[in-house]
């Protein structure tokens, strides 16, 4: 697999669960891949060791996705160490989840900064840098569609402003030959929401096809909207659900 030899990727959050499957995966089709993350280092170096073993080029930068100037200083300088950015994918988020009389202001700005404002601020800084052929991929999630349990109403509400921007900033890109798009998961096995957790089971019978997802699938998806056959998908909301929404 070489379909993207030559580009560089930035996956934020990808020192673990879906956003390493990611990292992995765009650098077994040919990117030098680099990531960031907010904290645990060992991990974001054990998925730059998984690359540079397999002859691929990585790099792991400490930036909280809801703080600003970190995330601009992380575009800058993968801009610097790597050549440039052609494909950002969106993948930092975070999930505060409690009932309405419950749920603090501070949870809430918390999950704006990084689940909005954190993903608008890369890929303003990240489209400075690209070319044509450029590739934004968002993470969003199904929840911005269906929402069928309590406690979840903000989390919902930062995803639906993913798919909202996602079509709009494909307006802004699409003249430049950059394409934006946003996938949407349903549950996959990862250790936020593994399969076998405390929430599994109550989600399960939403699932058509019976299981979670795997990170892997995900990626798979991710890496199709990276690469030049899909220079037509724009602006798209996809879900990848096993008939969540069916």
């Amino acid at each position: 697999m070489s379909q993207l030899q030559g580009k560089v990727a930035l996956v934020t959050g990808g020192s673990r669960g879906l956003g390493a499957a990611i990292a992995l995966r765009l650098a077994r089709e040919g990117a030098a891949v680099a990531i960031t993350f907010t904290s645990k280092p060992d991990k974001a170096q054990e998925v730059v060791e998984a690359i540079q073993k397999d002859g691929g080029k990585a790099l792991a930068i400490q930036a909280d996705a809801g703080d600003v100037a970190a995330v601009q200083a992380a575009v800058a300088r993968v801009a610097k160490e790597l050549g440039g950015v052609d494909i950002l994918v969106n993948n930092a988020g975070i999930a505060p989840m409690a009932p309405l009389d419950q749920f603090s202001l501070e949870d809430f700005d918390r999950i704006v900064a990084v689940n909005v404002k954190g993903l608008f601020v890369a890929t303003q800084e990240s489209a400075k840098h690209m070319k044509e052929g450029g590739r934004v991929i968002n993470i969003g999630s199904v929840n911005s569609d269906s929402m069928p349990f309590q406690g979840g109403a903000v989390y919902a509400m930062s995803k639906g402003a993913v798919a909202s921007l996602t079509r709009g900033l494909a307006r802004d890109l699409g003249p430049r030959g950059i394409t934006v798009n946003n996938i949407q998961p349903g549950p996959v096995d990862t250790d936020m929401n593994p399969a076998q957790g405390p929430f599994a089971e109550s989600l399960m019978k939403f699932l058509a096809v019976g299981r979670y997802g795997k990170a892997e699938e995900v990626a798979a998806m991710v890496a199709y909207l990276a690469g030049p056959e899909a220079a037509y998908v724009t602006g798209a909301n996809l879900k990848i659900d096993g008939g969540w929404d069916a």
